[in-house]
């Protein structure tokens, strides 16, 4: 008899804090930066998904989780899991995994909550942007995606990095565009090999972030013209 599959669910003070920490990172989003958000059509209604996301700077995490109107889960380091972040992480229900992977654990949980319906974000890059420029990306997340049967979704940023970027201490005020783009379903990585998807997700998050950053810097220049869009790619 085929084992049914569990819908992961959180529990109730979990999504009430999710609820209240989005509000609280909302205000604090709209007061340093200009946000604009694209291709929100592409966020699946329902159903596990993997979101692969370029990582420009601090701030990442919860510009994705404030452009999805479904609530998502993290990974964050095993180093994070101790004083004084240790129960604000614990509450957000996030997954901890280590520098050189998700680890077994990490793992069976990523893995666990993408088959019960849940949206887990990761940055493939596996570290933030020396230069704001979208790095290889390491092919850990095709074996989660393949095991998870998940779509794959592709969030790619511009503005993170010259806002918050790894070295500086305190944010900026900038202008931040975020383009969410179409998923790779499940059937689709079927028919793709491991260095075929890696190559596919790496041209789709390459393709995205040059019309991202340029959207971008014709909302800072408006006198920018779609000829100017080559210096872009």
């Amino acid at each position: 008899m085929r084992k049914e599959k569990k819908a992961y669910t959180r529990s109730w003070p979990q999504r009430l804090f999710y609820v209240f920490l989005r509000v609280t990172a909302r205000l604090v989003a709209v007061s340093l930066y200009r946000i604009r958000v694209f291709g929100r059509e592409n966020w699946p209604a329902e159903g596990g998904a993997l979101v692969c996301a370029n990582h420009q700077g601090f701030f990442d995490p919860v510009l994705v989780g404030l452009c999805c109107e479904r609530q998502l889960s993290f990974l964050a380091k095993k180093s994070l899991f101790k004083f004084p972040l240790k129960g604000l992480i614990e509450t957000l229900n996030a997954i901890p995994v280590n520098r050189a992977g998700t680890g077994l654990d990490g793992l069976k949980e990523t893995l666990k909550r993408l088959r019960g319906g849940d949206m887990v974000l990761i940055f493939p890059e596996g570290t933030r942007s020396e230069n704001g420029d979208i790095g290889n990306l390491k092919p850990g997340f095709i074996a989660v995606a393949r095991k998870g049967k998940a779509p794959i979704v592709p969030v790619v940023f511009d503005g993170s990095f010259q806002a918050w970027p790894k070295w500086q201490l305190l944010p900026s005020i900038g202008v931040v565009h975020v383009l969410i783009g179409t998923p790779i379903t499940a059937d689709e990585m079927q028919s793709l090999s491991d260095e075929q998807l890696l190559a596919k997700l790496q041209d789709q998050m390459h393709a995205m972030f040059d019309e991202v950053r340029y959207s971008r810097a014709r909302s800072i220049n408006p006198r920018l013209h779609t000829a100017d869009k080559t210096q872009f790619a």
